[in-house]
């Protein structure tokens, strides 16, 4: 980062809300340089990791991909290891009122923007900014931290009853799964994989809606796409960039481990 001229990139599904955000920068903050504005959340992530900014203004809700979601998977695709690594950007989420979200963003200490963004509430944004990025670069772990919590409480209202079985079709009848037989959940495209020790089912239900009805001290999220039940993990590999892979009892595939729930492994 050059300390003089910090650079950002915007990421709004609203194009006069976008053309907003960069006018009040330009005259709160006129050192920072925005490099790029986009529309959806998969835009987000290429292109923040083709031009590495400093600072990251994330819309909650985009199309394709949440803002959390492209933070998340940002943050699992950036190049810590390269010859010459970059600091994660420092994040802020910007959103509608929401009182879940608002309270989520409190909770892990992440900033946030509510629209319509206020000049008094942006400044004290870019004051906080602007020490961060005085300072030494917060460690990666505090982020993956922060977007932890955050995957792990969600915007939403609290958690529904916990699920004791699954109806999934199978043909054209309904066949009864014990979420206790349930080896690991996948998710796959409009479908969420559901595995047992003998055979393998789809669901229609979301990962995201399903994970909140899980006992969180049983089934383990993994990977933004995965979820394992612990007593079902028989050994956790690690090779030498680091990556961790977990191998299952009664299942012959391996799974992979995300940058942002490996810790959960560090003292097996």
């Amino acid at each position: 980062m050059n300390a003089l001229r910090p650079t950002a990139l915007i990421a709004e599904d609203e194009p006069l809300l976008a053309q907003a955000l960069r006018a009040q920068l330009a005259q709160q903050w006129p050192q920072l340089q925005v490099l790029a504005m986009v529309g959806d959340g998969i835009s987000a992530v290429r292109e923040s990791l083709a031009l590495l900014p400093d600072l990251l203004f994330f819309d909650v809700r985009m199309p394709g991909q949440s803002g959390l979601d492209a933070a998340a998977e940002l943050a699992e695709r950036w190049p810590t290891h390269a010859a010459q690594p970059r600091a994660f950007p420092q994040l802020v989420f910007v959103t509608a009122y929401d009182h879940y979200a608002v309270s989520a963003f409190e909770a892990q200490a992440v900033d946030y923007l509510l629209k319509p963004v206020e000049t008094a509430r942006l400044q004290k944004t870019i004051e906080r900014l602007q020490q961060r990025l005085a300072r030494a670069p917060d460690a990666f772990e505090n982020t993956l931290e922060q977007l932890r919590g955050l995957l792990a409480k969600g915007t939403s209202p609290a958690a529904a009853p916990r699920l004791a079985l699954l109806q999934v079709d199978v043909g054209h009848s309904i066949a009864l799964v014990p979420v206790a037989d349930v080896l690991y959940f996948e998710a796959a495209d409009k479908y969420l994989r559901v595995l047992t020790a003998e055979r393998e089912y789809l669901l229609r239900t979301p990962l995201k809606e399903l994970l909140p009805r899980l006992d969180p001290d049983q089934f383990w999220q993994v990977h933004r796409g995965t979820v394992v039940q612990v007593a079902h993990i028989a050994a956790v590999q690690r090779d030498e960039t680091g990556r961790t892979t977990l191998l299952l009892r009664q299942r012959p595939e391996t799974l992979a481990v995300s940058r942002l729930y490996a810790s959960r492994f560090k003292a097996m």
